[in-house]
């Protein structure tokens, strides 16, 4: 008997995760002189050195079960981010918790309002809990379409989840326009603003949605992730802030018990406070990015503006195609799936030699 009959309707029609093919597989595949991996957006510089010391007993943090909720951790984001403590809550990376919000929240039928291109798993959860998903594509010149978020709002939809900066488009929601989207939020719609990127989103037009949601009454969570900026997304280790102690409750009570490690959260402590380190990394991306997207349209591409560390380009072909090309190269970059943007590809802000390594590759391509 086939296993599908086992299997129920939300699962089968989940298409599999895209998670792109790690170093070893492109090299046993392609035989590349180098490799740049440009396709999971990881921090070329890694993770600060100080998350790398293990001052206590190593062998205690593998042995012992971690903190459940990850206290010392709690209390140090909960002060960065001028929050109470029982409003963080812990995940095996943020896409843990979209699992976990998603599994205490949606019902079947309910709707689930989402940006769109949008990061996979933000569709794919609501879908998992029978939810019925609605989706505010992007405007002609790859921007938020604000207007239509707002308009979405107002039917008080279940819960309305999107990344600020989008993945994988790296346009946001400036802040007099988010004021805006709030004031229309019913307070029986839970948002969830995903900023997994908010490290590399600087700038004036650019706001913060912990500071802007503090004051409300709404109910809502803000998500980040250390697997970005702060380099250990081999750890997997995000948080989310969250606007109650209550709704914090709710979610301890969905998630597994000892969801995050005890070495993930004893690195993630560490790297939290070097602002050196996360300030490096920054300033690497935000050059780079500007320099490849120069190059990029040289090319006449097609780029969406971004805030993230990367950049989402129109390749004006079938992108899986150009991606395999590039992977020939030793180039691994991530060709978008999702209907309406297969001409697409989300390329992570690398070294500045892995962006060298990219622009050649991508110049000889289309030449090709």
């Amino acid at each position: 008997m086939s296993a599908t009959k086992l299997i129920r309707d939300e699962v089968v029609g989940i298409p599999p995760y895209n998670s792109g093919l790690t170093l070893e597989e492109v090299r046993s595949r392609y035989h590349p002189e180098s490799i740049s991996k440009l396709g999971s957006n990881e921090n070329p510089l890694g993770a600060s050195p100080a998350a790398l010391k293990f001052e206590g007993d190593l062998a205690d943090l593998v042995r012992l079960y971690p903190d459940p909720r990850g206290r010392e951790l709690s209390i140090a984001i909960a002060e960065q981010l001028g929050v109470a403590t029982n409003q963080v809550v812990l995940g095996n990376g943020s896409e843990d918790l979209i699992g976990v919000i998603c599994r205490a929240v949606v019902r079947p039928g309910d709707t689930v309002t989402t940006l769109y291109p949008s990061f996979p798993l933000h569709e794919d959860y609501a879908a998992l809990m029978g939810g019925k998903l609605e989706r505010i594509e992007i405007l002609a010149d790859l921007t938020v379409d604000v207007e239509r978020l707002i308009e979405a709002a107002k039917r008080k939809p279940r819960m309305i989840m999107f990344a600020n900066p989008m993945n994988p488009v790296g346009s946001w929601i400036g802040p007099d326009a988010f004021s805006r989207f709030i004031d229309c939020l019913d307070a029986e719609t839970l948002l969830v603003v995903d900023e997994a990127y908010t490290e590399y989103a600087e700038g004036e037009d650019y706001p913060s949605a912990v500071e802007l949601l503090k004051a409300t009454a709404k109910n809502w969570v803000v998500l980040r992730t250390f697997s970005k900026a702060y380099g250990l997304a081999g750890l997997r280790i995000g948080f989310g802030i969250t606007s109650s102690a209550e709704l914090c409750d709710f979610f301890d009570r969905v998630r597994t018990p000892f969801n995050t490690n005890a070495i993930a959260q004893h690195a993630a402590l560490a790297a939290l406070a070097d602002t050196q380190h996360l300030d490096r990394t920054v300033e690497l991306a935000l050059g780079e990015r500007t320099r490849v997207a120069a190059n990029l349209q040289s090319l006449g591409l097609r780029v969406a503006p971004s805030k993230g560390n990367f950049l989402f380009f129109d390749c004006g072909r079938n992108a899986g195609e150009l991606a395999e090309q590039l992977l020939a190269d030793g180039v691994i970059v991530k060709p978008w799936k999702q209907k309406g943007y297969e001409s697409f590809i989300r390329v992570s802000i690398g070294s500045v030699d892995e962006n060298n390594h990219f622009l050649q590759a991508i110049t000889a391509a289309l030449k090709a």
